[in-house]
């Protein structure tokens, strides 16, 4: 045997092992710098009074004696709890609807619920304007202008948080043991009996699931109260206006970590749910067939068709007011609203600035995500890395993207930072939108290499075959569907956000979101419109394309899933 070829295999693997490590290192590095780095930034900001020159907490005992403060953050409950109210029961009935009957087109209806996913939280509160308004065409439904405020906020809010507390209960009511209804409907109990005793015990965390998300979704955006709230202040608006409008970066950051609050409750208290709806599955459960039931069924169609046609409504107002000439005297169609160049708001470079920062954000974002949650599951040599990066992913889940924006101002607008000359560039846009919807994406990707058997490599490394051509011959094709689906939501969640970026835009990276905002501001209320509606056609078309793009590769890469 040659001594050269036998010392030769150990020290490349030695090599491997060393650049995989390092590589892994460097992944969390980049978390550090994009997620922990900022929000220290936005505590030591809060500490310190710039007033006295001193560190203490001072500005803090400041803002919270502050009456209006205090009334904002009233407000932001208020609306939140009224918001999650309303859509928890909407959204549980619409997924019961679409599980648990015998319904037509639950297909069609369920792609209509998901669609204000493609649209950014200031188009719904465009929408009403138009329809319930000064100008609007039901007026007479909000007299003297009472859409503007409370009631207004929580129409958007239902329309924005739907289709996320829908996305949860549709999953939770999939999960679903036909041996525990039978054995229900053999002891004579009746539907509602069951309800309480089976199908309730069953689904209450992913009901308290989804009523956090909507809970979080409502106190920290801003976007709807902005655009329809009028004098109805609330917590995530004051932050704005004290960045953007009155400069007072300390206040901000205050608010910014009050804000912080409630998001981190609600993590903890989903984590909690999580982990006890996990208890309640079973290897034996059996699948459980829906009977057709006619009186049931056509109930059930008639209320999704109701719900789905209030959605279509708000989001067909929108379009309609990019496309109608001067809504509501003259209502010929004209594109002179899409004439982005003659008002403010960043012209058509807006537009093409958002593809080109979804496009990088979905490319190095999936890159960075399945890179990292490919070592740390599955080379051993990089798992001492696996609780730290995972710490980092989980860690934008309690971050409202409000915050995460003013951290980056903090953070990499401070001088003595070497990474200060990514201010004000596309690549910090890039970054900042990586960072703030990574806890997705990462989940996405460890639950798809979870699903692979450990032999893989077992049998890899057992004939010497380096772990890096496993991954690309075999772990990369089989996670391929996988990997697709977490470049589509980074680049549809990052073409419709509003609040991570607001804050780190510059004149010459203005986005499209940002435009529809300013535009709105500036009174240009039908051209904001059509910027809304063309970020909801370019998400629309985002999602056709990686369907066909996902349809091809799955024909060439995923052919052994279908044989017998």
């Amino acid at each position: 045997m040659n001594p050269t070829l036998t010392l030769a295999a150990p020290r490349a693997r030695w090599r491997n092992e060393y650049w995989a490590t390092l590589i892994a290192g460097g992944i969390v590095l980049i978390l550090l710098l994009i997620l922990a780095g900022p929000l220290l930034a936005i505590l030591s900001q809060a500490l310190f009074d710039p007033k006295t020159e001193q560190w203490g907490l001072g500005s803090i005992e400041a803002v919270l004696d502050s009456a209006s403060l205090l009334q904002s953050l009233f407000n932001s409950v208020k609306l939140a709890l009224m918001s999650t109210l309303i859509v928890i029961p909407l959204a549980y009935l619409y997924a019961a609807a679409l599980t648990r009957s015998a319904m037509p087109a639950k297909g069609s209806l369920r792609m209509l619920a998901l669609i204000p996913l493609l649209a950014p939280s200031l188009l719904p509160g465009i929408a009403l304007v138009y329809l319930f308004g000064n100008q609007g065409l039901l007026k007479s439904w909000f007299p003297d202008g009472s859409i503007y405020g409370f009631w207004g906020i929580v129409i958007g809010q239902v329309f924005f948080t739907f289709p996320h507390a829908l996305m949860i209960l549709l999953t939770a009511l999939r999960v679903a043991d036909g041996r525990l209804y039978e054995a229900a409907s053999a002891l004579g109990a009746g539907r509602s009996r069951q309800w309480f005793s089976v199908t309730l015990p069953s689904v209450r965390y992913g009901v308290l699931s989804a009523a956090v998300v909507v809970f979080t979704l409502v106190i920290t955006d801003f976007g709807v109260a902005k655009v329809i709230g009028g004098s109805f202040n609330v917590l995530a608006l004051e932050a704005y206006k004290q960045v953007i409008g009155q400069q007072n970066f300390s206040r901000g950051a205050v608010i910014g970590l009050l804000l912080l609050v409630p998001a981190v409750l609600s993590f903890v208290l989903d984590h909690y749910a999580q982990k006890k709806q996990q208890a309640l599955l079973t290897a034996r459960a059996q699948t459980l067939h829906i009977k057709p039931t006619p009186w049931l069924d056509r109930c059930a169609l008639l209320f999704c068709l109701v719900v789905s046609g209030a959605l279509l409504l708000i989001l067909g107002t929108a379009i309609a007011a990019a496309l109608i000439k001067q809504w509501p005297y003259q209502m010929q169609l004209s594109l002179q609203h899409f004439n982005f160049d003659d008002v403010d708001g960043g012209g058509w470079s807006a537009f093409s600035n958002s593809l080109k920062m979804s496009a990088y954000t979905a490319l190095f974002g999936s890159i960075l995500v399945f890179t990292g949650a490919w070592l740390t599951e599955k080379v051993a040599t990089c798992r001492g890395w696996r609780p730290i990066l995972h710490l980092l992913a989980m860690l934008p889940m309690a971050v409202p993207g409000l915050v995460l924006g003013l951290g980056y101002v903090f953070f990499f607008n401070h001088p003595s930072n070497p990474l200060h000359a990514l201010y004000g560039t596309m690549s910090i846009l890039v970054l900042c939108s990586i960072a703030h919807f990574y806890t997705t994406a990462h989940l996405t990707a460890v639950t798809a290499l979870k699903q692979l058997d450990a032999e893989f490599e077992l049998v890899a490394a057992s004939l010497k075959v380096p772990f890096w051509t496993t991954a690309w011959r075999v772990t990369l094709p089989i996670c391929l569907p996988a990997g697709l689906e977490i470049a589509r939501y980074f680049f549809i969640a990052t073409m419709t956000t509003v609040s991570a970026v607001v804050f780190i835009y510059t004149p010459d990276t203005m986005l499209a979101s940002v435009a529809v905002l300013n535009m709105d501001d500036a009174g240009d209320t039908a051209a904001s419109a059509a910027m809304a509606t063309l970020i909801v056609i370019s998400s629309a078309a985002a999602c056709a394309i990686f369907a066909v793009v996902s349809h091809f590769l799955q024909q060439r890469s995923q052919r052994w899933r279908r044989q017998e």
